[in-house]
């Protein structure tokens, strides 16, 4: 089975959404992480916008990537500039892959503006999600 681990700077949001997106789209034929240089907390809206769209993402934690030291992973998606211009050296089998993701959690307006970016974000990382698995599993 491959492991993914998802990268982000605080595994707050990004990693997080993509995280519930590719454990979705990959119906149990891979292991999914995610992780952050430093650890946020999973953001309330995250996981708000991730449940309008039918995916419970409420009991992931928010992990540093330190904690996956011992495990080998076969890909590891870094989901913003931050995270792979800091990411770790893994074993030479990761295939390491970018894309930079804007961070909802920065968005400034009203209640509906803020979430009309975070799921702006979700929508996009929903589309790579479910290309990623198309091609890679």
């Amino acid at each position: 089975m491959k492991k993914i681990l998802v990268l982000c700077t605080g595994n707050s949001c990004r990693s997080q959404i993509a995280e519930g997106y590719l454990r979705h789209f990959a119906k149990g034929t891979a292991e999914v992480y995610s992780a952050g240089i430093q650890t946020h907390g999973v953001n309330l809206l995250a996981i708000e916008i991730m449940k309008d769209d039918g995916i419970d993402i409420s009991n992931h934690t928010s992990n540093t990537v330190d904690e996956y030291n011992h495990l080998d992973f076969d890909f590891v998606i870094t989901v913003c500039d931050n995270a792979k211009e800091n990411c770790p050296i893994f074993s030479s089998k990761a295939k390491q892959i970018h894309s930079n993701f804007p961070d909802p959690a920065k968005a400034k307006g009203s209640n509906e503006e803020i979430k009309a970016e975070f799921r702006k974000v979700r929508d996009s990382i929903k589309e790579y999600c479910s290309i990623f698995v198309a091609e890679n599993l």
